[in-house]
């Protein structure tokens, strides 16, 4: 399974690359701008995952990639590429209360989607000073939520495998995170053998 990883310059990329190959994926990283959508969809990945990154996602180059692949390939957020899939839809978003470099926080999900076998909380690990307001557009709804704040931690297109988190699932702190993107893979027809190569604290405790 082909995956492109867009990298909005972040300097943990790295590690979701090593996530998803642990996991069977063909990654391909691709640093955000460097290509057009057009040049990116010929390369005909089976999957898309925005990273996180500095800045707003509104200069991320994020947003046109959501345009061009959602409904195409299942498109993963993290972080930025969460408040990118919110703004692609017409959502905002907007300065949080509290700016969050590292904080550990309970996630209360769905249980659905990327989330499925990972009952109803998880602790994630949170670097972010933006957040997606709420109501989102009709298109997408809430699937996880910060316990804390109330926050928005993830989102779901109602009808489009497009997903978003806004915390940090390759985070050694953040429980599940290798689950979690095992569940993403096997949306796009991955096998997800789920080899964990050392990768200590990223299954469910």
């Amino acid at each position: 399974m082909k995956v492109l990883l867009i990298d909005a310059y972040d300097s943990f990329v790295h590690i979701i690359d090593q996530y998803l190959r642990t996991l069977g994926a063909d990654t391909e990283v691709v640093r955000s701008r460097t290509r057009s959508p057009e040049e990116l969809a010929a390369t005909r990945p089976d999957a898309v995952v925005l990273g996180p990154g500095p800045g707003h996602p509104r200069d991320s180059g994020h947003v046109e990639l959501v345009h061009r692949f959602a409904g195409r390939v299942p498109v993963l957020g993290v972080c930025l590429g969460h408040q990118a899939i919110a703004l692609a839809y017409g959502g905002r978003v907007e300065v949080a209360d509290q700016i969050m470099h590292g904080r550990i926080s309970t996630v209360r999900h769905d249980g659905a989607g990327i989330y499925q076998g990972l009952g109803h909380t998880l602790e994630a690990t949170r670097y972010h000073s933006l957040v997606v307001a709420e109501p989102l557009p009709g298109e997408l709804t809430v699937t996880a939520v910060a316990a804390d704040h109330g926050y928005v931690m993830g989102l779901r297109h109602r009808t489009l495998a497009v997903e978003g988190v806004q915390f940090h699932p390759e985070s050694i702190m953040t429980t599940a995170g290798l689950t979690l993107l095992e569940n993403f893979l096997a949306t796009g027809g991955s096998p997800a053998p789920g080899r964990e190569a050392g990768l200590t604290g990223a299954r469910p405790r």
